[in-house]
């Protein structure tokens, strides 16, 4: 199961590295550090910060990435919407009254 925290994940910077999937977010950010000749070398998608490929391979791994579909039902959803000034702009709704001193 792709959502299951538990599965083991294996690091993009050093292979022999395998991280639960509730911990590889921290782990990318420290090994990234303890590694930063290796980080040079990668990139980072622009769909998901946990997909660090190597720079050559970004724009192909950019075109097959899974998370891509989520962004663009993303976007779509929203284009759909009306933007939030429209709905505050248009609302005839005001607060009642209120007789209450708080200060008293």
């Amino acid at each position: 199961d792709v959502l299951d925290p538990e599965r083991l994940i294996q690091c993009p910077l050093v292979k022999h590295h395998w991280i639960r999937a509730r911990r590889f977010p921290y782990h990318l950010v420290k090994c990234k550090e303890s590694n930063p000749e290796i980080a040079k070398k990668l990139a980072t998608c622009p769909f998901n910060a946990r997909h660090l490929v190597p720079q050559a391979d970004l724009s192909d791994h950019i075109m097959k990435c899974n998370d891509k579909a989520f962004m663009e039902q993303d976007v779509v959803g929203r284009s759909c919407e009306p933007p939030q000034e429209q709905l505050n702009n248009g609302s005839t709704w005001q607060a009642p009254p209120c007789d209450e001193d708080w200060e008293t």
